[in-house]
């Protein structure tokens, strides 16, 4: 009786231990078959193979000693001969391992602390394992818990089925938990380490804002509405992008909801964060006038290629385009991906007056005009002597107060002025010893060439071995402004494709690269 009480105890043990770990009973049952394996060898010698199984329904437990079939026995307690092997079993063959039934026995003190031990372990693993493959897929997701305590003023949460942190600086500002207050936050991280499981949330995170409208707002939940983007200064300020798919629904204004009911569920949650709700837009120049929304814009130019665009503000809106400590045009910058400048109406008519005045001295000094000549050309529109010189005739000669003439001796003297220009360009790169090679190479100026000797490429290998970011210099984010790094061609109007093109030709030309074959665009019809 005492033995059938035993088995009981040991099935209500292994189901009482995986109830509470919300592990499988199956590997609580295999930890203990180790254990008792463990415990079997300390009695039966080490290098023992045995083995403990534990019936599942029933909780017997059967020890056994496995032992390998061999020619000629070098270890009673490993190996067994052949003919001793046919005799339990007539098929058996060299290689083959033999089952042989050992007694049970009682654990002793030590053995049975050694047991636990390994019982503890091997339960601790798979409640750890099981956490991690259940919070992994977890990750974007919002949790609720319990703060569990507060360490060096990382916050401990309690998940029910885990244990998750919440780092000082991933906490709104200002925000103080104590043991027993209930919490949302969002899992950004889950990692497996080495003293198990990290789950990592986060209440700071842009992705937070956009899951709590999730749950506040039914028409983002089915998908009608999506949130393309969003940028936060946790704890005081924040723009949410949104687009509606139905043209029926007010993308805005669902968001909002009725008096504000709403977004103040979510206000209220990120402990009074003020929420810019913006309607998206495809087009960058609109989107990011709705980003500096309060804020009104009177004008927008864009540069596609670096991503950078100016914004003009009227005078008295200036303050409020910035906003307090530049957060208003921060934000919009991270909302949009595009690096804003903010000009006032002032300020973008006297950049206009001194480019005037720039391109007007310019044009005096290269075609040897008066100024009056020279401001006519610049107020046309003109930016360069280059346009100058190859523009059709017939729009220089279709300005107020120039003829045919006029015109042709205009083009004449900016076409002289460009040929001196080169030829002092040459010179100078001769100088600087860039190579006839790498002049001759399509695509490269003489302005271009002056700039490559001045950084030490003088040969088409050197230009091979440079990289894009080498020549057009690259842009970094540090501190939340971007930070430019110049390039050899700073200043040269060369886009980055254009770049990437040349550096492969010259790794042709260097032959460090073999030419492709260019692709057929139609199949030649083959020849009887």
């Amino acid at each position: 009786m005492a033995v059938s009480a035993n088995r009981l105890e040991l099935l209500q043990i292994a189901d009482a231990v995986a109830r509470e770990k919300s592990i499988d009973r199956q590997i609580v049952l295999a930890s203990m078959e180790d254990a008792m394996q463990k415990a079997a060898r300390s009695r039966y010698g080490q290098e023992t193979e045995v083995r403990a199984e534990i019936n599942p329904k029933t909780g017997e437990v059967r020890f056994s000693r496995l032992l390998l079939v061999v020619d000629q026995v070098e270890n009673d307690a490993t190996q067994i001969s052949v003919a001793e092997a046919r005799k339990k079993n007539p098929a058996a063959q060299v290689g083959d391992w033999i089952a042989e039934t050992l007694p049970p026995f009682d654990f002793g003190r030590i053995a049975a602390q050694s047991a636990k031990q390994v019982i503890v372990q091997k339960v601790r693993e798979a409640e750890r394992d099981r956490q991690y493959q259940e919070f992994k897929d977890r990750i974007g997701e919002i949790v609720n818990g319990v703060v569990k305590r507060v360490e060096y003023g990382n916050v401990i949460i309690d998940l029910g089925r885990g244990e998750a942190t919440i780092r000082r600086d991933e906490m709104i500002p200002r925000e103080v938990f104590r043991p027993g207050d209930r919490v949302r936050a969002y899992v950004y991280d889950v990692r497996r380490e080495q003293r198990g499981p990290q789950i990592f949330l986060s209440r700071t995170h842009p992705q937070f804002m956009a899951k709590l409208f999730r749950q506040e707002v039914p028409e983002i939940y089915d998908g009608v509405i999506e949130v393309k983007a969003v940028a936060r200064d946790p704890g005081s300020r924040a723009k949410i992008a949104v687009i509606s798919r139905d043209s029926s629904i007010d993308p805005v204004g669902a968001c909002v909801g009725m008096r504000g009911s709403r977004v103040q569920a979510v206000v209220n949650e990120l402990q009074g964060e003020k929420i810019d709700i913006i309607p998206w837009s495809a087009d960058p120049a609109t989107f990011i006038v709705n980003a500096l929304q309060p804020a009104e814009v009177v004008k927008v130019v864009l540069d596609e290629d670096s991503e950078r665009i100016e914004v003009v503000v009227p005078d008295d809106q200036l303050s409020l385009a910035i906003g307090r400590r530049g957060q208003n045009v921060r934000l919009a910058s991270q909302l949009t991906g595009w690096d804003i400048d903010i000009l006032t109406e002032a300020e973008e008519s006297e950049r206009r007056q001194k480019e005037f005045v720039e391109r007007t001295n310019t044009f005096m000094n290269a075609l040897d005009v008066d100024e009056v000549v020279g401001q006519l050309l610049a107020s046309e529109g003109f930016r360069s002597v280059e346009e100058l010189a190859f523009v059709e005739p017939t729009e220089l000669a279709a300005i107020e107060g120039f003829d045919a003439d006029t015109a042709a001796e205009i083009q004449n003297r900016a076409q002289e002025y460009l040929a001196k220009l080169e030829a002092e360009l040459d010179a100078r790169r001769k100088e600087l010893g860039v190579s006839d090679e790498l002049a001759g190479m399509e695509g490269v100026t003489r302005a271009m060439l002056v700039k490559l000797g001045e950084n030490d490429v003088k040969s088409v290998e050197d230009l091979a071995g440079c990289a894009t970011d080498d020549l057009i210099g690259w842009s970094e984010r540090k501190d939340g402004e971007t930070v430019k790094h110049a390039g050899f061609l700073e200043g040269m109007e060369i886009s980055r494709e254009e770049t990437e093109a040349l550096i492969m030709r010259a790794r042709l030309e260097a032959g460090w690269i073999d030419r492709l074959p260019e692709s057929p665009t139609q199949e030649e019809p083959v020849a009887e």
